[in-house]
């Protein structure tokens, strides 16, 4: 059985500007051997030529793809694609024989962020999906069901439980009362950031671009900088991290954060593949893992994070770094996307 993948990049190299998740399962998965069909997805345009250009380029990448794969083969695909050719995926499909995997990195349905722009595209690029796929490979239970309620049959349908982290990290971890957290603070997409300063009996550090100034008035927040994927591990070595999105300290409001009911945050994964227990919304999806592997405290807001993290000894933390520090290995190993993409191949080798 011919493996291929078909993998969108910025640039003739592939890199990280599409995100390290995607980077990640596409590195794991030619360890699997399927065989990479780069899409190049050139994403600045200085004008008209320049953006027909672009078009053409990736169009002629997309029928490149089609001579190249064979019949009967298995093609893993990665959504939301950004300059996806659905008239191609059905020749696939329905000429070629072709079965797909989709692994879901992102539901624009439900997270709202791209899907408000370009409302079109991103539905249509959707229901192609849900069309073509063979074997759709989702977040965790609560995205499981959502499948299930639009129609996938539960035999289609894998749980990844968690995305990976692959790194090397050696951080020793040290007992702190403190809230960290790492992403963009920009009050308009995490408008939670902006009343951070209402937690007043708490250390609290951020790590991010996009931070506001003001929030410097408060003793008790310290800003760091902004760091690349790379480079931000290094800095994960003490107290509590934090997964959290929307509008409020309150609740996980607003569409990101009602996104967290839904999706499996990568800051999870790179924070527990740090050896860092972390803190999330009691209600997220992946309040459910942490509660498995007892790898941090779910909360229903961050005041009472901050009661319990105040309240909390060092023998209580290290158990639960002693917990992180089993699952650590798998995440940075690529466990969980390795052993979903094998599980599909064998559904697929058995149908």
């Amino acid at each position: 059985m011919d493996l291929f993948q078909i993998v969108e990049r910025t640039g003739v190299s592939y890199n990280y500007a599409l995100g390290k998740v995607i980077y990640d399962i596409y590195y794991l998965a030619k360890g699997l051997k399927f065989e990479p069909i780069y899409i190049t997805w050139i994403t600045s345009t200085k004008n008209k030529f320049e953006s027909l250009k672009k078009r053409l380029k990736y169009q002629y990448d997309w029928y490149k793809s089609y001579n190249k794969i064979k019949n009967n083969s298995v093609v893993l695909l990665q959504h939301p694609l950004h300059v996806t050719n659905n008239r191609i995926l059905r020749k696939l499909k329905y000429k070629k024989n072709v079965k797909f995997i989709s692994v879901i990195i992102d539901i624009e349905e439900l997270r709202h962020y791209y899907y408000n722009n370009d409302f079109f595209y991103y539905k249509q690029e959707f229901e192609t999906m849900l069309e073509i796929s063979d074997i759709l490979i989702v977040h965790n239970n609560i995205m499981f069901k959502y499948f299930v309620d639009k129609g996938i049959p539960e035999k289609k349908l894998i749980n990844i439980e968690s995305f990976d982290y692959l790194q090397k990290n050696d951080n020793a971890v040290k007992f702190e009362r403190s809230i960290s957290f790492a992403g963009n603070l920009d009050a308009i997409k995490s408008g939670f950031v902006a009343q951070l300063n209402r937690l007043k009996n708490i250390k609290i550090n951020l790590y991010g671009a996009n931070f506001n100034n003001g929030l410097l008035n408060s003793e008790n927040i310290k800003y760091h900088g902004s760091f690349k994927s790379d480079e931000i591990s290094k800095k994960l070595d003490r107290g509590f991290w934090l997964v959290w999105d929307g509008d409020s300290i309150d609740s996980c409001s607003g569409y990101f954060g009602q996104y967290l009911k839904y999706n499996n945050p990568h800051k999870l994964s790179l924070y527990l593949s740090c050896g860092i227990p972390v803190i999330i919304w009691k209600s997220a999806a992946q309040a459910e893992f942490v509660k498995k592997y007892n790898v941090g405290i779910c909360v229903e807001n961050l005041q009472e994070a901050e009661d319990i993290i105040n309240n909390m000894n060092a023998d209580d933390y290290n158990i639960l770094t002693e917990n992180v520090k089993k699952i650590k290995p798998l995440l940075c190993s690529g466990y969980f996307a390795t052993k979903a993409i094998k599980q599909a191949l064998d559904l697929l080798n058995k149908n």
